[in-house]
């Protein structure tokens, strides 16, 4: 291996532990809490090597949006190959975005409440983002009958995003969390009419 080849590794390496970092304290104290001083300590590198690889806080909090999207993606891959029939698969990728919704709340605040500087539904869209969507695509085309795929798909996903984020701030009656999937899966389905 070459000297500049072991240089790119380990850039690569303490990027992701930036990362990694940055999602870490976020989820145990909050955003407030990620500064470039207390990553700085937890990565065990100085100020200027975080400034090396990211600007400031929002280049972190954009990066680890993007690596989150890449782990929903796969979350909601497996969610949808896991079933044969579409309504469970329509299903099954539902639960699965709200549970990683509930799961990791500080990641998915990163990823769609926080103002980031990350394009959607575009040609500069990064890949993970992108992978995401793709997955609830493939789940709402069965449904979508003459109507258009992707605007369905943003329909669905609003509704979701909107019960995860409803749910996480205490605006909804917990109880009847299921009741809400329910009746919103059946309207895509068909089910219940």
């Amino acid at each position: 291996m070459s000297i500049q080849e072991r240089r790119e590794r380990e850039r690569a390496e303490r990027h992701r532990l930036i990362v990694d970092a940055a999602r870490a304290l976020a989820e145990a104290e909050g955003w407030d809490a990620v500064t470039t001083r207390r990553l700085a300590e937890r990565v065990e590198y100085s100020q200027p090597v975080l400034y090396s690889h990211f600007k400031g806080k929002d280049a972190i909090v954009r990066a680890v949006a993007v690596q989150g999207s890449a782990d929903l993606a796969e979350r909601l891959r497996a969610a949808r190959a896991a079933h044969r029939s579409p309504a469970a698969a329509l299903e099954a990728v539902a639960r699965a975005y709200l549970d990683f919704a509930a799961a990791r709340p500080a990641l998915y605040d990163a990823m769609f409440v926080r103002e980031v500087d990350l394009s959607f539904g575009t040609a500069e869209s990064p890949p993970e983002l992108l992978a995401a969507f793709g997955e609830f695509v493939a789940v709402v085309e069965p449904f979508a009958g003459g109507d258009d795929v992707e605007a369905l798909t943003e329909v669905l996903w609003s509704a979701l995003h909107g019960q995860a984020t409803l749910d996480h701030g205490r605006r909804l009656r917990p109880d009847h969390r299921e009741a809400r999937l329910e009746l919103l899966l059946s309207r895509f389905t068909g089910r219940g009419r």
